[in-house]
């Protein structure tokens, strides 16, 4: 097994379609024989929702073992990993205490690295192939902790007409981040919630394609009501209906992703 991946997925714009991105990726990912730990680093709990019941998810939410408390402890996280129910993926849960996290980390000493000291003896041990961080719909503190840990960055952009509202200052705090960690690289723009019968998408990708030095996935994630069908069930879709049309544009996404970061 070769150097642990840690692949953050961020938008400050919300509904871009991330946590659904970062929890199906990382199933694909697994089911491709990789070995994945996801982190939820979001107050709304979605990436673990992806995986585990509300009832689950609201008890380790309201509990100890999770990032909330690893975070204020400054904790290895290895201890907070639990496992899914699907072989290879594994997940720190998130806490709706997540919400206080800025006001928290403001004092703390080297407070940009909080995260990726917490996550080193996990990287170092070099268990995982990818770590996989859902970072919440914001720029400041937290993020920037989430940005500092990670290898790559992807960006989940919906296709339409408020999509890409907001693009402009994450690449502007993107690169206030690479100051301090400057080995930080954005590994591409991956396209979500897309109708091909819409203008819209095509003006979106020929807006996106004409940013400088950014890649854009080739593959897209189109409109599909399986997604909802498989959130509703605490089931990632390429697991819920491996047959449906997300479930397969999902993975090869994650093969064009893990091409892409393996470089």
């Amino acid at each position: 097994m070769g150097k642990t991946v840690t692949i953050c997925f961020t938008n400050n714009k919300g509904g871009s379609g991330k946590s659904t991105t970062c929890s199906n990726l990382g199933a694909a990912m697994a089911r491709a024989g990789k070995k994945v730990l996801l982190v939820d680093g979001d107050m709304q709990l979605n990436l673990s929702l992806a995986f585990f019941s509300e009832d689950w998810v609201l008890e380790h939410a309201q509990g100890e073992n999770n990032l909330y408390y690893a975070i204020g402890k400054q904790a290895d996280l290895t201890d907070y990993i639990v496992h899914t129910p699907y072989e290879n993926l594994d997940l720190v849960p998130s806490s709706t205490l997540m919400s206080s996290i800025e006001y928290e980390l403001f004092t703390k000493w080297q407070r940009e690295f909080i995260l990726r000291k917490c996550l080193q003896r996990i990287k170092d041990s070099e268990v995982y192939d990818y770590i996989l961080i859902d970072a919440p719909p914001t720029l400041g503190g937290w993020v920037m902790n989430i940005l500092c840990a990670s290898d790559k960055v992807i960006i989940p952009v919906e296709a339409s007409p408020w999509g890409m509202f907001g693009l402009a200052n994450m690449f502007e705090f993107l690169n206030e981040v690479k100051q301090i960690s400057p080995e930080l690289e954005v590994a591409g723009i991956a396209v979500t919630k897309v109708d091909t019968r819409k203008n819209y998408f095509k003006q979106t990708m020929e807006t996106l394609h004409q940013l400088e030095s950014i890649y854009v996935f080739e593959h897209v994630i189109r409109v599909d009501s399986s997604v909802e069908w498989s959130q509703d069930n605490s089931v990632p879709v390429v697991e819920y209906k491996k047959s449906s049309r997300s479930a397969k544009e999902y993975t090869e996404l994650a093969e064009e992703v893990m091409n892409r970061v393996s470089r």
